[in-house]
């Protein structure tokens, strides 16, 4: 292995993922999973999270299933110390989990607006806060990753919630990332524009969704799944010692557009 690619190696190195059971939570297990992480998957869904530990289980990855609801506390600190206990020290947290709601804000309710807030980023909060405790008190370092949105960047309609949520990880990520220096502990987020996934895979492909991509996107596609591993092992790795409060946009070109 070169210096370069040596890295990029996660090998031995104990990874959190929340929202594990599909779309992006899936790819990033299962990316950081082939490059040598054991791998805690945790989600509301455990019958979906024993699909993904198969998954890994045949390339002879290691990984567990965790019950988590990121919006309780008690969960949360369940969730950290299942991992620990099955697993060994965590080096790496991807703060994955995340829901959308499209209403306009006129019609948008308290309850709709505390589902998207809570979850998004109330969540992406309790599972950093616990994490990095848990790092603190074993005196390492590591790595924690936000999954945010360019919709935190910039606005949309009919997603407030959504978007005022991923603003909201965006510039946690920056407190965090300045408040957790000095422990060695590193926090950025990936910003990700129109990835392809079962939830909306039969929009994107539609008429009206191809000519939305060809408006907005420069390179006039979506987004695979695997166009965030690089991304993603960049922040969680050794390669991004250097880094930290820093956000990854991953695009197409989106957000770059006047």
């Amino acid at each position: 292995m070169t210096n370069a690619a040596a890295t990029f190696d996660v090998t031995g190195q104990v990874a959190v993922v929340t929202g594990a059971s599909s779309g992006l939570g899936r790819q990033f297990a299962v990316t950081l999973a082939r490059a040598g992480a054991k791998v805690a998957l945790a989600a509301r869904r455990l019958d979906r999270l024993e699909e993904v530990v198969r998954q890994i289980e045949a390339f002879d990855g290691r990984a567990i299933p965790v019950a988590l609801d990121v919006t309780d506390s008690a969960s949360v600190r369940a969730c950290v110390a299942a991992a620990e206990t099955e697993l060994g020290a965590i080096r790496i947290l991807v703060n994955n989990a995340g829901v959308t709601g499209r209403q306009p804000a006129l019609d948008m309710t308290e309850a709709d607006w505390d589902w998207v807030v809570d979850t998004n980023l109330k969540g992406a909060w309790l599972m950093a806060q616990e994490v990095a405790r848990h790092m603190v008190r074993l005196g390492h370092g590591g790595a924690i990753v936000n999954v945010g949105s360019i919709l935190g960047l910039g606005g949309s309609p009919g997603v407030a919630a959504y978007c005022a949520s991923k603003a909201g990880v965006v510039n946690l990520t920056k407190a965090l990332a300045v408040e957790l220096a000095r422990h060695d502990i590193r926090v950025n987020a990936l910003a990700p524009g129109y990835i392809e996934t079962d939830m909306n895979r039969e929009f994107l492909n539609s008429e009206a969704g191809q000519a939305m991509i060809r408006e907005r996107v420069p390179q006039r596609r979506t987004g695979r799944l695997e166009d965030l591993d690089g991304a993603l092992l960049l922040l969680a790795s050794p390669a991004s010692r250097f880094m930290t409060g820093g956000v990854i946009v991953v695009d197409g070109g989106q957000a770059a557009r006047i």
